[in-house]
C-alpha cells in the first residue's frame, strides 16, 4: 500500500510539472494574454560603473550560452503556436538582443528598463501595471526586463530566461498563470 502511494505521488510530482508548463503554454495562445520574461543568461550581476544607455560596450551583455537561449526562447513561441502581436524590451542591450534574437524584433518600452541601480521602481512598476491592463491583443504581448523589475511586479525571483505568464485583475495587479523556461 504504502509503495503504491509512494509511485503515484512520484507520479504525479512528474506529471504536475508539466500540466503547470502546458497550461501556460494554452494561456499564452488567447488574444491578450501577457507573457513577461527576464533576459536570456547575461553573466554578472548589474552594470559596470562606465554603463551607457546605448551604447552596449559598456553594459553587461549577453554571452554566447544567452545568445543561444533567446534563440531557444523564440523557437520555443513558435513551436507551441504562441501569436506574438508586439515585443516591448527594456533599452538595455540585453533586454534588445534578447527580443530580437527570440522574436526578431524589440520596441523600446523605458518603464521595462533596470532599477537595480537607478530609475524609479514604484513609477516603473505602474506604467508596467498600465500597459499590461491595457493590452487586449491581438496575439500575446512579450515584455522582455530584468530580474528587479519582475520580483517588483510579481514578487517572484525568476531565472535568466524564464518567462512568466500574466493576466491583469481588475484591481492593477497581476495574476501569475504560469511559468515556463524553454
Amino acid at each position: 500500500m504504502i509503495r503504491t502511494l509512494t509511485l503515484a505521488l512520484l507520479v504525479a510530482l512528474q506529471v504536475l510539472p508539466a500540466r503547470a508548463t502546458d497550461l501556460a503554454w494554452q494561456a499564452l495562445k488567447t488574444d491578450g494574454a501577457v507573457a513577461i520574461l527576464r533576459h536570456a543568461r547575461a553573466p554578472g550581476t548589474g552594470d559596470p560603473p562606465e554603463f551607457r544607455l546605448g551604447e552596449c560596450a559598456t553594459q553587461r551583455n549577453l554571452s554566447e550560452e544567452g545568445r543561444a537561449q533567446a534563440r531557444r526562447i523564440g523557437a520555443a513561441f513558435r513551436q507551441e503556436g504562441v501569436r506574438v502581436g508586439a515585443v516591448l524590451s527594456s533599452r538595455w542591450c540585453r533586454g534588445l538582443d534578447t527580443a530580437r534574437l527570440a522574436f526578431g524584433e524589440a520596441t523600446p518600452f523605458p518603464p521595462l528598463d533596470s532599477f537595480f541601480a537607478a530609475g524609479d521602481r514604484a513609477a516603473q512598476t505602474a506604467a508596467l501595471r498600465e500597459r499590461i491592463a491595457a493590452w487586449n491583443g491581438p496575439g500575446a504581448l512579450v515584455l522582455v526586463t530584468h530580474q528587479v523589475n519582475i520580483t517588483a511586479l510579481t514578487e517572484i525571483f525568476p531565472s535568466e530566461g524564464e518567462v512568466l505568464v500574466l493576466r491583469p485583475r481588475p484591481d492593477g495587479s497581476v495574476t501569475v498563470v504560469g511559468r515556463v523556461t524553454p
